[in-house]
């Protein structure tokens, strides 16, 4: 009997980016046959209706003026609502216009990491753009916040680049740890990599212990029935393979979300939010 595909979960947040997250999203979703939910999350000062003014109103005008204020702010939560809605209504019209088959939608309330958190087990990717709406959007949720996802769930976290273009060139950063390792074994588990080409890196020196984990990265995708190269390559991880991406032309970085390396610090630390600035195709991060 053929289970149930599991879910792709497409974070959604109203920004130019959401578009390329829902264009990616449906990329996913007819290479791996899966249904896709959308989720659209209300910050906790968003989804607050009311707040205490009364310490701000002399006696007399009270009574009259914390209605009025009352009124105001369920208006506004409303409407912060509606916008909501209509955000999650467009990303799915994007879905169905782009040919994928099962969409739903969700609008959730309170902090975006522990939305996560409490994805359903049967989660199969979750989907976030690179930035999001709020200006600070780069800093805030592509730093402290992007660590906190990855750390809150174990499902590999597509992050989609601004728009989207053809994927048929992947380069999977390799460096010989248990996550990198991981990140082989989901390259070659899953149908979304079938008849894509797939290059395994590592940043470093030549040598024997390099080229012994490579050869094997290979083989193992090799034997999945999948295209693969190798390349070792000189410099600093977070030029060397920014630059190798825009020279060979690849479409899409897969990565492990934790190494024992300094491919490390690309994603846990300050240097996340560059890296991924600087890459200018989508990462998947496997944890």
């Amino acid at each position: 009997m053929t289970s149930t595909p599991q879910t792709i979960v497409a974070l959604v947040d109203g920004s130019i980016y959401s578009s390329s997250v829902c264009d990616h999203a449906a990329w996913v979703s007819k290479r791996t046959q899966a249904p896709v939910q959308l989720i659209h999350v209300l910050g906790r000062r968003e989804a607050v209706g009311t707040q205490d003014h009364s310490g701000a109103i002399s006696l007399g005008a009270r009574s009259a003026l914390l209605q009025e204020l009352a009124d105001l702010d369920a208006q506004r939560a409303k409407l912060i609502g509606q916008k909501g809605r209509a955000i999650l209504e467009d990303a799915s019209a994007l879905l169905e216009k782009a040919g994928v088959v099962e969409v739903s939608s969700r609008l959730r309330h309170g902090d975006l990491v522990e939305a996560v958190s409490e994805l359903a087990p049967d989660t199969r990717m979750i989907m976030i753009g690179k930035r999001g709406e709020a200006a600070d959007f780069a800093k805030g949720h592509l730093g402290s916040n992007l660590e906190r996802i990855v750390r809150a769930t174990h499902r590999p976290i597509f992050v989609a680049s601004r728009a989207y273009r053809p994927i048929s060139r992947v380069l999977l950063a390799y460096d010989g740890g248990a996550s990198a390792a991981k990140a082989v074994d989901f390259i070659a588990a899953s149908p979304l990599f079938q008849g894509l080409d797939v290059c395994v890196a590592t940043v470093g020196a030549k040598v024997a212990e390099v080229e012994t984990g490579l050869a094997e990265a290979k083989a193992k995708l090799t034997a999945a029935g999948i295209a693969t190269s190798a390349a070792i390559l000189p410099g600093q991880p977070e030029t060397a393979l920014s630059a190798y991406i825009e020279e060979a032309g690849f479409d899409l970085l897969v990565m492990g979300a934790y190494g024992h390396s300094r491919i490390r610090s690309l994603v846990i630390g300050s240097t996340t939010t560059e890296m991924i600035r600087s890459c200018k195709v989508p990462i998947v991060l496997v944890r």
